[in-house]
């Protein structure tokens, strides 16, 4: 079973037990919280699809612990004029483990 959820703007194919990286929410660490905008479900080959959501579907979650992700660097430069800028930036994104997928 599996369903496709939207998490902070997200969409996201998610299972029972799998751990996903998404954008930083504002829960703390060892929180629960629920998703209710599920887009569709799959059980075991019945597929329902939401019209853009299903009603009474919602996807039960843990918050694990808030990290950081890798460094990216962004470089600019212009050829022949003298410009160059670096920057680095690290996303935030909050570790959660789906615990429960509950359907209507």
């Amino acid at each position: 079973m599996y369903a496709i959820v939207e998490i902070a703007g997200q969409q996201f194919k998610v299972s029972k037990d799998q751990k996903v990286y998404v954008h930083r929410l504002a829960n703390e660490e060892g929180a629960n919280v629920s998703f209710d905008r599920v887009l569709l479900i799959d059980n075991n080959g019945a597929i329902t699809v939401g019209a853009p959501a299903i009603n009474g579907a919602s996807v039960e979650a843990k918050v694990l612990k808030h990290v950081k992700g890798d460094k990216v660097i962004v470089f600019k430069k212009k050829r022949r004029k003298g410009y160059k800028v670096k920057n680095g930036h690290r996303q935030l994104f909050t570790q959660i483990v789906i615990e429960n997928i509950v359907a209507k």
